[in-house]
């Protein structure tokens, strides 16, 4: 930068940080700021939720500052404000474009504002409740008609959006009706197959949690000296049977085992979490074969509850096998039903919320703090922050809140959130890059000789092998962009502005991790290369693949229910006797209640939307966010590459060795088809594919 320049980037960056600004801050301020998560609770109102960030019991990632005042109860608890009026983000952050943002946000506040009160009213005058899947899927060929209640005129009056008016008519009937999910598009009934629930732990919504397991029984992870044995109950007689005539070493040592555990993440949250009016939820083991044509075939699932012996927490557990006639068949259902409930909190909590949302809003801050507009490095990460922090700051306010939509829905409750701050602390930036993550989870290993540096042992999964596609393109483009400015590593090292920014996002953003030793020193461009890769890959790749098949996979509860309200039937109970004379409403009756589910598919339905001017990885919205010509090269480069990456899909989805593309229910896995190549905005709405920049819904 010339030299006559700096005095007017210092001004710019000072102005920026506000740090002599203590707020509130006001629409037009432009003040970049760090603060804890002490605005999900309303202390003054009885309803306080733990603040997160800042503590070694509740460590996280910190968010923006709005400087509200504090509640009168709590003086380190912010205050909140009403749905009516708009959360503070800095101005530069505000949806500006067309996007659906105002729709977005409108929507949003709409559902808890006026189709919360008005399905509660309804589900007061009818039955309650879902009596068989064909009543779930009247919501989408029928649709239900809402009473006419004095929350939704206001919420027209309040929101006077077209698309809300268009959902609730002056005048007419109040009509919610939500599309046919992917999912039951082309049958109806193939989510309930072992092939479909098994395909979707490589190729559904939450393809990132399956590990290689590599003893047997599994063990436990949990302190024995609160928590005694958790060592599964799972034995070789449950599963050999279905081992293509192997014995269990043998499927163990030819990487032929996997497990999806969510035993340990939420056992020692059960006791508290069950007691939840209207829950009633097992910590979940599930096992699975590698089959010889490539797919996976559920072998075991186990179920724990936890009780309290003396001064322990013990499991009490029960194995169920795959079963196909009967009511042992429902039985099995039911068992994965809860497996489902089990990943569906994970999904929303962790894989979603936590390692995408969270985990960025620190280097967006971080960014415009300490990196100047004309920055190389601010240049290239820029378009990955749009409209995070404004989506994030509309979150607080109405989705992850004390009382929001997502306690309402997902099982956690109250304890969600604290429970993500549990999962934090052991949260590990240089493990957030796919290949890295892969081998962790142990469904790949180190090999120098393959294009990506690591080799599947489960070749077809669908996340993975598009996902080291896409992450290969962010590292060569990445690589060559860096190269151009950062000729050796001295000029890193020398670079202020970068250092201020690295120094601040480990000491600040995420300053609850300041001292582990694992953050890249940033002290050779490799380090740089491979810190901007993982966050491009976070806030593009990442989080496309959690969020864009939201409604397309769970849109339809039974297949990714939320929550489970009583336990697994006994033979003699009259929950079993209901499941022998009408299985699917004992089905429906154990999981996601009627009023949960139509407000949850209602959100769901909204965050799963691209929008009309979405851009994509690969794009930019102005072809004059640089002049450099080297990096407009490099730029194009990498925009082939992902171009190429679509055909790959696309052909790899028409392979019928390829089972696990598209499984029983024929719904090819595009959730990480780049979309590149789509300047028109065509591929608007609930398309279940693109990856976008950014976090940016």
């Amino acid at each position: 930068m010339p030299a006559a320049l700096k005095p007017y980037r210092d001004d710019e960056l000072r102005n920026l940080r506000g740090d002599d600004q203590q707020g509130p801050y006001q629409e037009h301020d432009r003040v970049y700021r760090y603060d804890v998560y002490n605005d999900l609770g309303e202390p003054d109102g009885g309803n306080p939720r733990p603040i997160l960030g800042g503590s070694a019991d509740h460590p996280y990632p910190r968010r923006c500052r709005t400087g509200r005042k504090p509640t009168k109860t709590d003086p380190n608890s912010e205050s909140r404000l009403s749905l009516v009026e708009q959360i503070y983000v800095p101005r530069d952050e505000r949806f500006g474009h067309l996007k659906m943002s105002d729709f977005l946000g409108y929507s949003i506040k709409a559902i808890t504002q006026g189709i919360i009160p008005a399905v509660r009213t309804y589900v007061d005058t009818t039955p309650g409740e879902f009596d068989s899947f064909q009543d779930i899927i009247n919501l989408y060929e029928g649709g239900i008609k809402l009473p006419k209640i004095q929350a939704l005129e206001d919420m027209r009056k309040l929101f006077p959006l077209q698309l809300v008016k268009d959902l609730l008519p002056a005048g007419g009937d109040y009509l919610l009706k939500l599309p046919i999910p992917q999912i039951i598009q082309e049958d109806k009934n193939a989510w309930r197959t072992d092939e479909e629930f098994a395909r979707e732990v490589l190729a559904g919504v939450n393809p990132m949690v399956i590990t290689r397991l590599t003893e047997f029984p599994p063990k436990s992870t949990l302190d024995p000296s609160k928590y005694g044995d958790h060592t599964s109950t799972i034995t070789a007689e449950h599963i050999e049977k279905n081992l293509e005539g192997l014995t269990v070493q043998q499927a163990l040592d030819g990487n032929r085992l996997y497990i999806l555990d969510h035993h340990d993440r939420f056992m020692p949250f059960l006791i508290d979490v069950n007691n939840l009016e209207g829950n009633f939820i097992y910590a979940t083991r599930t096992l699975f074969f590698l089959r010889g044509d490539g797919r996976l075939a559920p072998l075991a699932i186990e179920l724990s509850e936890p009780y309290i012996d003396g001064d322990l927490t013990v499991a009490k557990s029960k194995v169920y096998t795959p079963a196909s006639s009967g009511v042992e068949a429902w039985v099995w259902q039911l068992a994965k039903a809860y497996v489902a409930v089990n990943d569906s909190g994970w999904h929303q909590l962790v894989s979603h919320w936590l390692n995408t949302h969270a985990v960025m809003e620190p280097f967006v801050i971080a960014t415009n703090r300490q990196l100047s507009v004309t920055h190389p490095v601010h240049k290239l990460l820029s378009s990955h922050f749009r409209d995070t922090m404004t989506i994030n700051a509309l979150a607080r306010q109405t989705l992850i809140n004390g009382g929001g939509i997502f306690e309402m829905t997902v099982f956690p409750g109250k304890y969600a959130l604290g429970m993500s701050s549990v999962v934090y602390k052991s949260w590990n930036f240089t493990e957030q890059g796919l290949p890295a993550d892969l081998v962790k989870r142990g469904v790949a290993v180190a090999d120098p000789s393959s294009p990506y540096k690591v080799r599947l042992l489960i070749e077809d999964y669908p996340y993975a092998s598009d996902g080291l596609a896409i992450w290969h393109a962010i590292e060569q483009w990445v690589g060559e962009y860096l190269a151009i400015y950062y000729p050796d590593d001295g000029a890193l090292r020398g670079d202020e502005e970068l250092q201020a920014w690295w120094k601040e996002v480990r000491e600040v953003g995420h300053g609850d991790h300041k001292d582990a030793p694992w953050w890249p020193k940033m002290q050779a461009v490799s380090e740089l290369a491979s810190a901007c890769t993982t966050i491009i890959w976070i806030a593009s790749a990442l989080h496309a693949a959690v969020n864009f098949g939201q409604y397309p996979y769970a849109g339809y509860l039974p297949n990714r229910p939320t929550v489970s309200r009583r336990r697994m039937p006994e033979p003699g109970s009259k929950e079993y006797e209901e499941l022998e004379r009408d299985p699917e409403r004992g089905f429906i009756h154990t999981i996601t209640s009627q009023i949960q589910t139509i407000i949850g598919i209602s959100l769901i339905e909204i965050l799963s939307k691209h929008s009309s001017d979405e851009v994509y990885l690969g794009q930019r919205d102005t072809p004059e966010w640089t002049s450099d010509a080297r990096a407009l090269a490099a730029f194009k480069r990498f925009s082939d590459a992902l171009v190429k990456i679509e055909g790959k899909v696309v052909g790899e989805n028409r392979d019928p060795q390829l089972r696990n593309r598209n499984g029983p229910a024929e719904f090819p896995y595009m959730l990480l088809y780049p979309n590149t190549s789509d300047h028109s905005g065509a591929a608007a709405g609930l398309t279940a594919k693109g990856i976008p920049n950014s976090i940016s819904i």
